[in-house]
């Protein structure tokens, strides 16, 4: 299957039965990266009465219990109630699911002994007009879909380089990071305050999805990007980034 979609004036085509995942899993055979001490994901079959939701202790069909914190059990996206007082779900903000995508790749610089994306990292990108932007950051091991973070001293953006993002116009914002902040700010989360605009103007539409995986397959430019996300009521949820192609349309074939 294929579609056409048109962005800034442009018509490009996508073929719809070539998606790219960007997502990483928890679960058993999931990729199950780990970050902020978060327990690891806890799958149990339910028990009420007699019952018991699993098939292989002799019920007739498996029903689990998933207990998890989209925080820190893989790939996640979190709205501005993240880090407000009162309560803003994700399912509020996000009512569209499909964006123009530039995909990018960027070297770590170091400031203070830390590993960070910082204005010098971002100096060399030809920016494209789009409503997302998704980061690759170099190295980029397939070691990271499982790796833990918690307690590693991860790598972040500073200030500088989340303003710049948000100058170039980006609403959507997907990195290989657990966040876009230190792992200990003291709760400051500057550069996610910075990407809401917040408490001043707030960007309630912004949305910031981390701990993603690109591969080296996918080159840096356009796409289209479908953010799947389950209708669950809270600031973060489990989340499936998918990315799709684009070929620029002739004259002819518009």
């Amino acid at each position: 299957m294929k579609t056409i979609v048109s962005i800034e004036g442009i018509n490009y085509e996508a073929d719809l039965n070539e998606p790219q995942s960007l997502s990483l899993g928890f679960g058993p055979q999931a990729e199950n990266p780990n970050a902020f001490f978060i327990n690891p994901a806890v799958f149990e079959p339910i028990r009420v009465g007699d019952f018991v939701g699993s098939v292989a202790m002799g019920s007739g069909a498996n029903c689990e219990v998933v207990t998890y914190c989209a925080h820190g059990n893989g790939t996640h996206t979190e709205c501005l109630g993240h880090i407000t007082p009162e309560r803003i779900h994700l399912p509020d903000v996000l009512t569209e699911f499909h964006f123009s995508a530039q995909v990018i790749t960027v070297e770590l610089a170091q400031e203070n002994g830390d590993w960070v994306i910082n204005e010098w990292s971002l100096q060399h990108i030809n920016w494209i007009k789009a409503e997302a932007i998704v980061i690759r950051t170099l190295p980029n091991s397939v070691s990271k879909n499982s790796q833990i973070c918690s307690g590693n001293n991860q790598p972040y953006f500073t200030t500088g380089a989340m303003q710049l993002m948000v100058n170039q116009g980006y609403q959507h914002l997907l990195t290989d990071f657990p966040s876009v902040d230190p792992e200990e700010d003291a709760g400051a989360l500057a550069a996610h305050r910075i990407w809401w605009n917040y408490p001043q103007n707030p960007r309630k539409n912004a949305t910031i999805t981390e701990l993603i995986f690109v591969p080296d397959s996918v080159q840096d430019g356009l796409y289209l990007l479908n953010i799947q996300v389950p209708k669950i009521h809270s600031d973060a949820v489990p989340s499936q980034p998918v990315l799709y192609g684009l070929k620029q349309l002739s004259d002819s074939e518009n």
